[in-house]
């Protein structure tokens, strides 16, 4: 298998890079900045160098299996950023994986993007972004999944989480749990064309991301 994922150089973006290449498959990773490139590499992952906010990636994504999308403006960004990275540079890699027939999309999303205007009000630019770019993903024809995270933690992972289609609920996970998700949903197929939220819980992976397939589709 082979998979673009744009904000290759993100902590959830490089778990997941080490992922795959552990487990035989091969990544491209999109970055702006080319001193990350070094890390991908030793990641196991090809780096390509393309500014989503000025580039179009249409021409890094030809011949891929899967397009992973964990790209963000970052906390310190403001509104503007949010609107230019967290949905515009999400919206070039859905037009792209549309061009190029990539049937498989993850979306890294945000718990909150269900309701943007119930969010505390600084975060609603960003819940905003997120939402608009969710809603353009799911009314494409791609086989995609959208994984809103709960709070993002750098601890280890634990390998067991609460994976459910039910949104507008809080809790935290392990970013390291984040990957070994997308990862399983990249393997099995599961979870096409759902939304689900992510939290640290007591299911084992596969089983949480087996049981997306017993959820009705929208």
């Amino acid at each position: 298998m082979d998979v673009v994922i744009a904000g290759g150089h993100g902590k959830i973006a490089r778990y997941l890079i080490r992922i795959l290449a552990g487990d035989g498959h091969t990544a491209r990773g999109l970055i702006r900045n080319p001193d990350h490139a070094a890390d991908l590499e030793a990641d196991g992952c090809a780096p390509v160098l393309c500014d989503l906010e000025r580039e179009d990636p249409d021409e890094h994504v030809r011949g891929a299996d899967a397009i992973v999308f964990a790209a963000g403006a970052g906390p310190g960004s403001g509104p503007g950023r949010k609107r230019t990275v967290d949905l515009g540079a999400a919206v070039k890699c859905i037009e792209a994986a549309e061009s190029h027939d990539v049937r498989r999309f993850l979306m890294v999303s945000s718990i909150g993007a269900h309701d943007p205007d119930g969010g505390p009000e600084q975060m609603r630019p960003y819940l905003q972004a997120k939402a608009d770019a969710d809603a353009r993903l799911a009314a494409s024809p791609l086989d995609w999944t959208i994984l809103r995270p709960g709070s993002l933690r750098d601890e280890p992972g634990t390998g067991l989480v609460d994976l459910s289609t039910a949104l507008g609920r809080s809790g935290d996970v392990a970013r390291e749990d984040v990957a070994r998700v997308l990862a399983e949903l990249l393997a099995t197929g599961s979870g096409a064309r759902r939304t689900a939220e992510l939290f640290a819980g007591d299911v084992p992976i596969a089983d949480a991301v087996g049981a997306l397939e017993s959820t009705p589709a929208p």
